[in-house]
């Protein structure tokens, strides 16, 4: 680190850098470049408080115009040797030059089977080498992922699987309870005597060919193996050839989340939306500076695992470290010390087990310095305890979602605790933020509206469904985001609510319309609303008011039956009050946040997170 104050490069000779700023010598995917002004710690603070709500994350590093394949193939050659992925309880890693062999032997097996730049693969499972395998491979080969909950059950698979037309799906045998084939056999009797690679399936029409993880051998599908060896040396060599028609404009990845309507939409993303997305998150993270070994006990499919964790291996040369396939507190621990991570991501509710287990007292954490807590609030003695007895010193929060790649603002590593959990930092770089009140206006600081974002973040758009991309983006590419929020001075901003009735439990998002459109099939039930309450452990915890039909009588264990054959697990609520009528307007509007109140009341839940 050079400081700039008697350098005279910027300006007249002797004069003083803005405070914050200083001249660092840096590297650039292999390339030495020009020494580049950065920012320190915090952004510079604007000379005069803003008036309105508004923020621009300025920032001197450009945007990375490169797609996820050349990105890796950039990072393979400036350490070859070095660990990309660890699965630790599995015993298994690659270094980044075996990734990159592993990862374009399956993208020519994929190519071999027939399947097309911008045709869809879905990836069901929980985390493996093979899960991160089939999201380099895909990259590679200009194929578009599909992440699909490992929870989801019949009936949600299907209309994923339907929304986007996958023509592949690479599925593990089995997860938990779920057993993945069965499911998979229910939904497709074809399976039992179509070909091998040629599914002709009257539900799912465009799905063509099955790819099993395991030894095992299953009616009407590959082996993964078989198609990881599939291809010859000629056709992996062939795969280098493809990076040049890559672009990194192309849609890469679709992932799902619901709205208010309850059916999932697929949201669209770019390698440049999340190859940047990445990037700059770890940036605020210190990665660029540090080598970095991150213990990344969430779940792939969704955009924390697979954005802000697995694409910092060619985003910042990191090692990711995956505990175990399902997320165990003790274990998580225990791959920190092992594998001397630096960092640690998780959910409150997971930093909450880790803090609780037993583990914690016998594992030395001392390597850890930072992380990313995410998914919802985070209470402020958990965000102590997880800096002082975790050694996370620098510990973020960042915010975001699905549609915008996900994360648009984030704490700073020397951020107070109090802003920690107050706030959700400050606006990303690259990244416009805004607070409109309900006719698109732009209000002053301090006052309450709903949080709009723009920049590289926002996603292409929900696949096939171009009415409902239209209700979130407008014209100027404003993303309106549906939760109220507050903007301080210094572009601090406070969530304060949701304009939608979504709910994070334990950081999984839950709609309750999906879980009301359930409830209304049991024979029983008249009328359903469904609302999220507190919760210590969970942040949140799902409550369903319900309706019976006169002279009907049912007990809140046959409603949970009924659900757990039908929702996946987290979305089953854990409350149910059986009620007369709801509270509503005069012009018949169902007034959830009264609903909320009385549960509280009745359930003595108004000591959890106090507003």
């Amino acid at each position: 680190m050079f400081c700039l104050r008697n350098l005279g490069c910027l300006g007249q000779a002797g004069s003083p850098l803005p405070a914050g700023m200083v001249l660092r010598k840096t590297r650039h995917f292999g390339l030495n470049v020009h020494l580049r002004l950065l920012s320190a710690l915090r952004p510079a603070e604007p000379r005069e408080k803003r008036k309105w709500s508004y923020s621009h994350g300025v920032s001197d590093i450009p945007l990375l115009g490169v797609t996820i394949g050349n990105l890796l193939q950039d990072r393979v050659e400036q350490h070859p040797d070095r660990d990309a992925v660890v699965f630790y309880q599995d015993g298994q890693r690659l270094s980044f030059q075996q990734l990159l062999n592993q990862a374009d032997q399956l993208a020519a097996g994929l190519l071999s089977l027939g399947l097309k730049q911008g045709d869809r693969v879905g990836m069901w499972g929980p985390n493996s080498r093979e899960w991160v395998l089939t999201q380099y491979a895909t990259a590679r080969a200009g194929l578009v992922l599909v992440n699909v909950n490992p929870l989801y059950r019949k009936h949600e698979l299907e209309y994923a699987l339907k929304k986007v037309g996958c023509k592949a799906l690479v599925a593990a045998p089995r997860y938990k309870e779920l057993d993945y084939y069965e499911t998979l056999f229910e939904l497709i009797p074809e399976l039992a005597t179509d070909p091998v690679g040629d599914i002709k399936s009257r539900t799912l029409p465009d799905l063509k060919m099955l790819i099993m993880l395991g030894q095992e051998k299953f009616r009407g599908a590959f082996k993964f193996d078989n198609i990881l060896n599939a291809a010859g040396p000629s056709e992996v060599k062939a795969i280098f050839d493809i990076q040049d028609m890559v672009q990194f404009d192309d849609p890469i990845n679709i992932q799902f989340t619901s709205g208010t309507t309850g059916f999932p939409k697929g949201a669209s993303l770019s390698h440049h939306n999340i190859v940047n997305n990445s990037y700059f998150v770890g940036q605020r993270l210190d990665y660029h500076n540090r080598v970095a070994r991150i213990c990344c006990p969430v779940p792939l499919y969704h955009c924390f695992g697979m954005v802000l964790g697995c694409l910092q291996v060619p985003c910042h040369g990191a090692t990711m470290v995956f505990p175990s396939k399902a997320f165990d507190a003790g274990v998580a621990l225990q791959a920190v010390e092992a594998e001397k991570c630096t960092a640690l991501y998780g959910v409150p509710t997971m930093f909450i087990d880790m803090l609780n287990h037993e583990t914690l007292t016998k594992v030395d954490l001392s390597t850890l310095y930072t992380g990313i807590m995410a998914g919802s609030p985070c209470p402020i003695e958990v965000m102590r305890k997880v800096i002082e007895k975790m050694h996370m010193k620098e510990v973020t929060v960042c915010y975001g979602s699905t549609e915008t790649s996900p994360v648009t603002f984030q704490s700073l590593r020397d951020s107070t605790v109090e802003k920690r959990v107050s706030t959700v930092g400050l606006v990303a770089d690259h990244v416009e933020g805004k607070v409109v009140d309900e006719n698109g206006r732009i209000v002053a600081v301090g006052v309450t509206g709903e949080l709009c974002t723009r920049g590289y973040t926002t996603m292409l758009g929900y696949w096939g469904d171009t009415e409902k991309t239209a209700e979130c983006i407008k014209q100027d590419r404003w993303f309106f985001t549906g939760d109220q929020a507050v903007m301080e001075q210094e572009g601090y901003c406070r969530i304060v609510g949701r304009l939608k009735d979504m709910i994070i439990r334990g950081g999984e998002n839950v709609y309750p319309t999906e879980i009301e459109q359930v409830l209304y099939l049991h024979p029983k039930v008249k009328d359903v609303q469904v609302i999220g309450v507190p919760d210590e452990r969970l942040g949140e915890e799902v409550c369903a008011w319900v309706q019976l039909k006169a002279g009907e009588t049912a007990s809140e264990e046959e409603l949970k039956s009924f659900c757990k054959e039908k929702l996946a697990r987290f979305k089953v609520p854990r409350y149910f009050m059986f009620v007369e009528e709801f509270p509503m307007t005069v012009t018949g509007k169902i007034q959830k946040f009264k609903m909320r109140e009385e549960t509280v009341k009745k359930l003595g839940l108004a000591h959890i997170h106090p507003h």
